[in-house]
């Protein structure tokens, strides 16, 4: 009776923070449609104006030095996007505007985080997106992938390194990225290293797994399969499609039995607690790289039991957890697992109460904060964190830009260092 009552309470949290997450995705949905209509519309009425403006305009020039600042490369999540890909609409809800050398690349929503990674590599550094012989052939899987022609940083190297800041899984896949350049993953670049990333901040990063995870369909015993009757979508790599595969061939796709799902090839079996072990065994601290953490919490305990802290927002996970220190969450990660890498070995790490007691801040260690929100909070609307949103954002961008630097403090635009 009791393990029908706790298998009860599972599927009814699994059913409401399901459907928060489906009237979440509309909204996002609407919210694309909206604002390109509205665009078009007024690209539509004012053209007119617009032309006339722009005739009468002055040439301003350019005062910044912003070009010889190392860029901040923001990387989305799960069932994330770039810049593009919904339009105007903006995964980072527009922090991007916030500095002048601001990269938000798209890559697959659901793909692996080694093939992320890749993908996010050439992203930058321009090419045919190469995942790999080996590695595709034992996922049966095409090699190659989309063409990013120059690239959006060609001249990244150590002498011209980058900030990365990752939401959710996407620091699981700048920390992949570190380590592949690490190893020198990348065929024909031979010089890659791991000093080519300046800095890495997390905002809610899968860094040690989710028992999230485990209620959206993967088996609680191996962290790579899936329970029985659960599908989701495929990948342009896999050649999936109707006229490659035929009807059948789909069918066996979502049914795991073919295609990235039967692999374990794609993004849930890398944020269960077992695959999150399995590469963090293969993933280093670098000496000569920052990294930031915030870690996100919406729950609160009353006399020993663990509750949401608020109605709003993304529901809480409560029922399915490994023992009370994973306890508190943020609705989609256990907040343990955000602050810093520490499964199966725990690396370097200081609690931030006050920024200030960091300066001045050292590489090789996780510095990490707790904030009161849930895991998209810092992300697509940006009304809804408010100020908060401002001080985060703020407080990273200007860390990257004052704070983190190898050689010598950097000259910011429209400052010169006395």
């Amino acid at each position: 009776m009791i393990m029908w009552r706790i298998s009860a309470l599972q599927l009814t949290e699994l059913f409401l923070s399901t459907l928060i997450h489906m009237l979440y995705g509309f909204y996002i949905f609407s919210t694309a449609v909206a604002g390109d209509l509205s665009q078009t519309l007024n690209e539509w009425f004012f053209k007119h104006n617009a032309t006339m403006m722009v005739k009468n305009e002055e040439p301003v020039l350019a005062t910044t030095n912003g070009a010889d600042l190392p860029p901040i490369v923001l990387v989305h999540g799960i069932f994330g996007f770039g810049k593009g890909r919904l339009g105007g609409l903006s995964y980072f809800a527009g922090a991007e505007k916030k500095d002048e050398r601001v990269l938000v690349p798209d890559s697959g929503s659901l793909t692996s985080i080694y093939d992320r990674a890749r993908e996010l590599f050439y992203h930058l550094k321009g090419g045919q997106v190469d995942y790999g012989e080996e590695h595709s052939k034992a996922c049966g899987h095409s090699q190659f992938g989309n063409i990013y022609g120059q690239g959006h940083y060609p001249e990244w190297d150590e002498d011209h390194p980058v900030h990365f800041v990752g939401h959710s899984a996407g620091a699981q896949v700048v920390r992949v990225l570190q380590q592949m350049l690490s190893d020198k993953a990348f065929k024909g670049y031979e010089n890659t290293s791991a000093d080519w990333v300046l800095s890495i901040t997390s905002l809610s990063g899968a860094f040690n797994g989710t028992t999230r995870t485990y209620l959206d369909g993967m088996q609680a015993e191996d962290g790579r399969t899936m329970k029985p009757a659960y599908y989701n979508f495929g990948f342009d790599h896999y050649n999936i499609s109707r006229k490659k595969m035929g009807v059948w061939g789909l069918v066996d796709c979502l049914l795991g039995i073919a295609g990235p799902f039967a692999s374990g090839d794609w993004i849930l079996p890398d944020l269960t607690i077992q695959g999150s072990m399995q590469m963090n065994s293969r993933l280093q601290t670098f000496p000569n790289t920052y990294y930031f953490s915030y870690a996100t919490k919406r729950t609160r305990k009353v006399m020993g039991v663990t509750f949401p802290s608020t109605i709003f927002g993304i529901y809480p996970l409560l029922f399915l957890r490994m023992d009370e220190d994973w306890q508190d969450n943020d609705g989609a990660l256990n907040t343990i697992s955000m602050t810093h890498p520490r499964l199966p070995i725990e690396h370097p790490s200081q609690f931030v109460a006050n920024a200030s007691e960091c300066q001045p801040l050292e590489t090789g260690t996780w510095y990490y904060k707790i904030v009161e929100a849930d895991h998209i909070f810092f992300i697509v609307n940006r009304e809804r964190a408010g100020v908060q949103f401002d001080l985060i954002y703020d407080s990273i961008f200007v860390r990257c830009r004052k704070h983190a630097f190898r050689k010598s403090p950097q000259t910011l635009p429209n400052q010169v260092h006395q």
